[in-house]
């Protein structure tokens, strides 16, 4: 099932705790310093393991790797993420054509940029002669100037390595890497980095309060995240409670499966950094990796 509906908007965001080995003399020591700095090595560890666990992000090759099987889980009901680069149909959402691995839409300026990409790097692809035509059609449903030939030559176009590497580049751009960004900035680990990927990849960003930044802003307001002194499940929680909120402002956006049986799921089971073997389910559908 192809779920995807995208409310973008045209501009766009182990190692273990080694054990410290604490010389006699400094536990005799500890017996007249006060409770407060006893406490501080406990603390210092604590950090320490935080600043360890977070070392490896969501752009670690292997967990960017499972972030696309999870999208793919969801948006193509298929962990098969890379055969999504010639997928393209107007799902009825009302952004037009849908299209490739992260769901670049007609109607929300995505797939125009990547096509512009495309052509700037290879000025003689097939789908170049669509430009004007995608241009007049950024911002709404139609397929003036598309039809009947685009999602064929779409098809044709993906199997030209050049056009894959413009997917790729641009979903990094625009999506991936923004969101690993914030994520990394407010100190929570991959699950959290992976949170923040899936909602700018459905919502996009800007300044509407369904977009990642008022998610985000509306999680700020209930909870504090790491690198402001705050827990990260506490965090989390309050921001796939506001991504909730956001998805059921749209009745296409209405089923939450993918936070409530995907996310949800793991942050129950303390997975923070999203170690195999996961699984989950999503619109029903059961999924494993590793």
């Amino acid at each position: 099932m192809r779920s995807r509906s995208i409310a973008r908007t045209a501009t766009r965001v182990t190692l273990g705790l080694a054990l410290l080995a604490v010389p006699a003399t400094a536990v005799a020591a500890t017996t007249t310093a006060p409770a407060h700095r006893a406490a501080a090595p406990a603390h210092a560890a604590a950090h320490a393991a935080h600043a360890a666990r977070a070392a490896v992000g969501l752009d670690d090759p292997a967990k960017k790797e499972i972030a696309m099987q999870l999208v793919s889980s969801a948006e193509n009901s298929s962990l098969d993420w890379k055969a999504q680069y010639q997928y393209i149909e107007d799902i009825g959402d009302g952004r037009g054509y849908t299209g490739g691995i992260i769901g670049f839409t007609s109607g929300t300026h995505d797939m125009l940029e990547l096509v512009e990409l495309y052509t700037k790097r290879k000025p003689d692809n097939v789908l170049a002669g669509y430009l004007p035509a995608l241009r007049k059609v950024d911002g709404g449903d139609s397929h003036a100037g598309l039809d009947p030939n685009y999602p064929k030559d779409w098809r044709k176009a993906a199997k030209d390595p050049d056009f894959r590497k413009a997917q790729d580049d641009e979903r990094d751009r625009v999506y991936f890497n923004p969101a690993v960004k914030q994520g990394k900035a407010d100190g929570i680990g991959v699950l959290g980095q992976f949170a923040y990927y899936d909602a700018i990849v459905m919502h996009g960003d800007g300044d509407d309060k369904t977009s990642f930044s008022g998610i985000r802003k509306r999680a700020l307001a209930k909870a504090k995240p790491p690198a402001q002194g705050g827990d990260e499940k506490t965090y989390l929680n309050a921001f796939l409670d506001a991504r909730v909120w956001a998805m059921k402002q749209e009745e296409a956006h209405s089923d939450t499966s993918r936070v409530d049986t995907e996310q949800r799921v793991f942050l129950k089971q303390g997975n923070l950094d999203l170690h195999t073997p996961l699984a989950w389910k999503v619109y029903g559908d059961d999924y494993h990796i590793g």
